[in-house]
């Protein structure tokens, strides 16, 4: 397993942006998948986007409005949130399966690698 570690949260209002940060440990050499997810209270766990090297899919929720990107020479992977919404509330999770190859279904099942979450509130 890789460790991660999230960072970047916050509140905003509505048609605000956030940026979020993931700093990973050097696990191996090699680029592995990872992923952003999200869980709102009372509510399961969802993916928003993953990334492996140039490959990337979004949830048909934060397509157009979020981006996914990684820097392998900053271990850090990112999201950029623009046009936030109040249904976009929730804890925000980075993931990662050093053990896979290819961009990977934005299932929680398919990574085996969790940060701690970071927390994104956005008011009307």
């Amino acid at each position: 397993q890789v460790q991660l570690v999230e960072s970047g949260g916050g509140s905003v209002q509505a048609g605000g942006s956030l940026t979020l940060s993931c700093t990973y440990s050097a696990y191996t050499y090699r680029t592995y998948p990872m992923a952003w997810f999200r869980q709102a209270p009372g509510k399961e766990r969802e993916g928003v986007a993953s990334i492996y090297v140039g490959t990337i899919a979004y949830a048909d929720s934060v397509a157009g409005r979020f981006t996914v990107s990684r820097d392998n020479a900053k271990n850090t992977l990112y999201l950029q949130m623009n046009s936030l919404k109040v249904e976009d509330t929730a804890m925000y999770y980075c993931a990662a399966n050093p053990a896979r190859w290819g961009l990977l279904p934005l299932r929680p099942t398919e990574y085996n690698s969790w940060g701690q979450g970071t927390q994104v509130t956005v008011s009307s």
